[in-house]
């Protein structure tokens, strides 16, 4: 064999290696627009969702963002907790608790701060619960945070009283109107603070992975837990900090939902955790670990929210629940293909 076929035969993996990473990078982005467009080509006349009945017209752009403002909270911290080869199926519970809270607090004469401030440290309580399950009492995460899923799921109900379906506005009490100025009323380009709050959130979170030690020791548990155990890192500590700082920003969301809705609902939070899954995975984070992107989360949230509000226009709710199945499957099978491929590279 001549010097220069055999440097041909060197060029050609590096090449389909090239043409993989690309698509890895490119392809989340890809479908958000495929998506968008096939929605924006619908006819959305009839759906008071849809301002001026298109898909992106600026009211509806406004209306979709605000909508998504507690997975886009919620999902990036969810991802660097995957990144680590952890899950926390409570999210959504974790969520609804936190919005009864919230909605009771505020109903019972506590200014915004305050319940917000109470709120936020009840997340702290219920992301260290589920790390001291996890990491103290070694019970595996899904069987851990599916018990947690429960406990706070049963709270939320036993805090709304005996025949009211949420904490809300009675003849008793009012719920004062300025509740949903946070998450509802717009303070900039037609957008609520809490939408602003959550780009601050993604912000930190894109750089906590990919500039601080949390994101590299997340990164290296997820890989090879008795590697970077060997090399030093206190895998308990980082891992329950990963839940503590998921626990918080599902109460964040949780505000977020209550101050929308102007109410404590304790089903408000119900199917979060599919969602953050569906969007972790879209965005190519490793369901084993050791590799994800904070952004590219982000950007599969917005797929969760084009996909879920876009087929109110066109199919019935019960089958909206089947087609996110179907997205969940297709978000499975997607990341088993790149993940697969990256191992080959």
């Amino acid at each position: 064999m001549s010097a220069l076929s055999a440097g041909t035969l060197r060029q050609q993996p590096d090449r389909s290696i090239t043409i993989r990473a690309t698509i890895k990078r490119l392809y989340i982005y890809v479908v958000l627009a495929l998506i968008v467009l096939v929605f924006s080509l619908m006819k959305l006349d009839q759906v008071s969702f849809f301002e001026r009945g298109h898909f992106l017209s600026p009211d509806s752009v406004i209306n979709l963002l605000r909508t998504a403002v507690p997975i886009l909270t919620l999902s990036g911290a969810f991802t660097l907790l995957m990144i680590a080869g952890y899950i926390d199926l409570s999210v959504g519970s974790a969520m609804s608790l936190s919005a009864v809270v919230f909605a009771w607090l505020i109903l019972n004469g506590f200014s915004f701060l305050p319940a917000m401030l109470i709120t936020l440290i009840l997340g702290l309580l219920m992301g260290g619960l589920n790390g001291f399950f996890v990491l103290k009492l070694r019970i595996t995460p899904v069987i851990a945070t599916l018990i947690s899923l429960n406990l706070f799921k049963g709270m939320a109900l036993l805090i709304v009283p005996d025949g009211v379906s949420a904490i809300k506005s009675s003849a008793a009490k009012t719920m004062p109107a300025w509740i949903n100025d946070y998450a509802r009323k717009g303070v900039l380009f037609g957008m609520p603070a809490a939408f602003f709050v959550a780009l601050v959130v993604i912000a930190l979170l894109v750089i906590a992975q990919r500039k601080t030690l949390l994101g590299k020791y997340a990164a290296a548990i997820g890989g090879n837990r008795a590697a970077a155990e060997l090399s030093g890192i206190n895998v308990v500590k980082t891992a329950w900090l990963l839940y503590i700082i998921v626990g918080f920003f599902a109460a964040l969301a949780g505000i977020a939902r209550a101050s929308y809705m102007s109410l404590g609902d304790p089903l408000s939070g119900d199917g979060m955790e599919l969602d953050c899954i569906i969007a972790v995975l879209l965005g190519g984070t490793a369901f084993s670990g050791g590799e994800g992107s904070v952004a590219k989360t982000i950007v599969g949230a917005l797929i969760i929210m084009c996909v879920t509000i876009g087929l109110m226009t066109v199919i019935p709710a019960y089958w909206q629940v089947v087609a996110k199945g179907s997205v969940l499957l297709g978000a499975v099978v997607l990341n088993h293909l790149l993940v697969r491929e990256t191992k080959k590279a």
